[in-house]
């Protein structure tokens, strides 16, 4: 049987999605359950990594069993800080990862003097005056079909660096504001990247014209401000 995990967790005190060897991981965690559950070593498949302290709504991920499992017994031997949300059986066509047609990612701000400390760990907090009218001008430049070379900090090179952002938007908050992006796929880090030099336009460090120069530049070595991880959700995975 397939089975498909939609997972939030909490990424605060995790190295990322993916297995280290010096670091607990959100994979690691969840395929630990996963043989306590069914004494299996059980390979869980995810729709693309997070970084370390990059927290997920609606991250999916999915994996075969001959046993039958239930989502209340894996969110029993789970952390608090992760949960499964929904499990379903799938068709075996389904790939986590292949699978996909759009992601949602959402990265949130704090621009109040003070910030909540029920957002300290979830929203970055801009002691800086931001350009709101700056951000969603430089914005539309990354909206459409482009090579991300530029913004991606590793690049395999299995890994089609062209990607298609179809949204690029500011939302405002009651404590700041939220930058959502929706494309069909996204490289290593592209979002804190873009995140990064859209706070330094908004900042009058750069100009927006510099964003096509980088797109065409096709090289990382250009890169501005990485933004922090503890604002960035994957907010949810479409197929």
């Amino acid at each position: 049987m397939k089975y498909k995990m939609t997972i939030a967790y909490d990424g605060t005190h995790y190295g990322g999605w993916q297995i280290q060897s010096n670091t607990l991981s959100i994979q690691e965690v969840i395929e630990q359950v996963l043989f306590r559950l069914t004494q299996q070593q059980i390979p869980t498949i995810v729709s693309g990594r997070t970084d370390a302290g990059v927290h997920a709504n609606g991250q999916v991920a999915h994996f075969e069993s001959e046993k039958s499992i239930s989502l209340k017994s894996l969110n029993s031997l789970l952390p608090p800080d992760i949960r499964i949300l929904s499990l379903e059986e799938v068709d075996p066509s389904f790939h986590a990862r292949f699978s996909v047609k759009e992601k949602i990612y959402r990265y949130h701000f704090c621009t109040s003097r003070v910030q909540s400390p029920f957002e300290r760990g979830y929203t970055l907090h801009c002691l800086y005056p931001l350009n709101r009218e700056e951000i969603t001008s430089a914005s539309t430049h990354f909206i459409g079909t482009h090579d991300f070379t530029s913004f991606a900090n590793e690049l395999d090179p299995r890994r089609d660096p062209v990607k298609t952002l179809f949204e690029l938007s500011l939302i405002p908050t009651s404590s700041g504001f939220t930058l959502k992006f929706r494309g069909n796929g996204f490289l290593y880090k592209m979002v804190r990247n873009i995140t990064g030099t859209l706070i330094d336009i908004g900042r009058g460090k750069l100009s927006e014209k510099c964003i096509p120069e980088l797109l065409a530049l096709k090289s990382r070595h250009k890169l501005s401000t990485t933004a922090p991880p503890h604002g960035l959700f994957l907010d949810s995975v479409v197929y």
